[in-house]
C-alpha cells in the first residue's frame, strides 16, 4: 500500500490507499483482459442486450474451459484468486460487459451444496458447475411472497424415498439456462415459518416443472416456475428436514453482502457492481458529448454533470451492503439528468445507453431485496438499532 489515507467514521477508520499491484498481478489483469476481449465481442454484448438473458453460454464455456470459474469458486487457500487477483477479477468482468451475472448465483448455490449436501450430490454438480456447463438458479420468492422467503408455500411431502413437490416461484432468473434450481420449500405447515422450510436442488428437466418468460421493465428476462407433482430423491435434499433457515441464511448473507470483511483488508465488492461500471461509462460519454458541443460553459449543465460524477464516485467507493443501497440509489437518482442533459432524443432506446440504465434502476432496487430491507439491515447489522415496528398505526379517537 502506498498513499494511504484515512477517514475515521465514528469508531470505523475507512482506508482509502491505493493497492500497489505486483508484476504477477498485472500480469493477470492483462492475461484477463486480453481474454475477455477475445469472447466478449460487440456481437456477444448486441445479442444479450437484445435477448435480456444476462447470459451467454459460449462466454461461459470458455470461462469454465480457462479455469477462470474454478479459481473464483475456490479460496486462495484452495488454490483460487489471491485477494487482489480477485478484485480485479470482478472489475475487468464487469468493464469489459461480460454477460454473466447469473455466475454470482450459480457459485453461491455450488458452495450450499459443497457445504449441506450429500457426497452423491456433490459429485453430480459440482465439477459441472466448475466447467461450466452446469448453471444454478434460485427458487426462493413466491407470486404472493414478497421479500419474506419464509413464508414460503411451495410443499414439499415424503413419499417412500423420495419427495413430491407442488408450488410456484416468481423471478427465478436463469432458469432457461439452468440445470438445478435451489427451491426453498415448506415441509411441515404445522410449525413456525422458520422451522418448517427445507432446501432442494431440484433437476429442471425433471417431469411436472414448467418455465415460463417474463419481461421486466428494463427489457430482461426472468421466469415464473411451476411444479406440479414434482419428484426428486432425497439425495437432492440440501441440509437437514426442517433446517432449510439455516442453510439459506449462509447463502442470503453472501447474495446480501453481509459477510465478515476480508483479512487482507480489501472490503468486499459491492452486490451488482457491474451495473454501476455500466453507469460509469453511460456519464464518461454524456461528459464527452456535452464537451465536445460546448455545453459545458451552461452553469446548469455543468452543475448537473458535475453531481451525476460526485454520486458515482461515492456509489462506486462504497462496499458490501452499503455499497447495494448506495449503486441502486444512485442509478435512480442521477439516470433522470443524464437524459436530461442529453435532450429528447435520449428517450429514444439504443443499447447500454441513459435510457436502459433509466429503465434498470426500478428494478435494481428490488433485486436481491428491496432497498427498504437492505436499508433496514443497515440500520441493524451496522448502526446497532432494534427491529422496526410494523405495528398498525393508532386509531383516532
Amino acid at each position: 500500500m502506498e498513499g494511504a489515507k484515512w477517514v475515521w467514521t465514528g469508531a470505523v477508520a475507512m482506508d482509502f490507499s491505493e493497492v500497489v499491484l505486483s508484476d504477477e498481478d498485472r500480469a493477470f489483469q492483462s492475461e484477463l483482459r486480453a481474454f475477455l476481449a477475445s469472447v466478449v465481442t460487440e456481437d456477444v454484448i448486441a445479442r444479450d442486450r437484445e435477448t435480456g438473458d444476462n447470459f451467454n453460454e459460449e462466454v461461459h464455456l470458455a470461462l469454465g474451459d480457462a479455469g477462470y470459474l474454478q479459481r473464483d469458486w475456490r479460496s486462495e487457500a484452495d488454490g483460487g484468486f489471491t485477494a487482489v487477483q480477485r478484485r480485479i477479477w470482478e472489475l475487468e468482468i464487469g468493464r469489459a460487459h461480460t454477460p454473466w451475472f447469473h455466475w454470482g448465483t450459480t457459485s453461491m448455490v455450488a458452495h450450499a451444496v459443497a457445504t449441506f449436501g450429500s457426497d452423491e450430490l456433490k459429485a453430480e454438480v459440482l465439477d459441472e458447475v466448475l466447467a461450466g456447463r452446469y448453471r444454478l438458479c434460485l427458487g426462493y420468492t413466491e407470486p404472493e411472497g414478497g421479500s419474506d422467503v419464509a413464508t414460503c408455500k411451495t410443499r414439499a411431502v415424503r413419499d417412500s424415498d423420495g419427495w413430491i413437490i407442488n408450488g410456484s416461484k416468481m423471478f427465478t432468473s436463469n432458469a432457461q439456462h439452468a440445470q438445478y434450481v435451489y427451491l426453498i420449500t415448506n415441509t411441515d405447515p404445522d410449525a413456525p415459518k422458520h422451522q418448517s422450510l427445507t432446501m432442494f436442488l431440484v433437476p429442471l428437466d425433471s417431469p411436472g416443472v414448467e418455465i415460463q418468460p417474463i419481461r421486466t421493465v428494463d427489457g430482461d428476462r426472468t421466469n415464473i416456475t411451476f411444479y406440479s407433482d414434482v419428484r426428486v430423491d432425497d439425495r437432492y435434499r440440501v441440509g437437514p428436514v426442517n433446517g432449510g433457515w439455516g442453510v439459506l441464511r449462509e447463502a442470503l448473507n453472501a447474495e446480501h453482502g453481509t459477510v465478515e470483511r476480508d483479512a487482507g483488508g480489501l472490503d468486499k465488492i459491492a452486490v451488482m457492481t457491474e451495473h454501476v461500471l455500466l453507469l460509469a461509462d453511460e456519464v464518461d460519454r454524456v461528459a464527452r458529448q456535452v464537451q465536445s458541443a460546448g455545453l459545458l460553459s451552461d452553469a446548469a449543465v455543468a452543475y448537473r454533470l458535475g453531481r451525476c460524477v460526485t454520486r458515482l464516485e461515492a456509489a462506486m467507493s462504497t462496499p458490501g451492503m452499503f455499497g447495494r443501497v448506495a449503486i441502486a440509489q444512485t442509478l435512480r437518482d442521477i439516470t433522470p439528468d443524464l437524459m436530461d442533459i442529453l435532450g429528447a432524443p435520449s428517450a429514444v432506446p439504443s443499447g447500454l445507453s441513459a435510457e436502459y440504465l433509466f429503465r434498470l434502476a426500478s428494478p435494481m432496487g428490488i433485486y436481491g431485496g428491496t432497498l427498504d430491507v437492505f436499508r433496514n439491515m443497515i440500520a441493524q447489522h451496522a448502526l446497532g438499532l432494534g427491529k422496526p415496528a410494523y405495528a398498525p398505526p393508532a386509531k383516532r379517537s
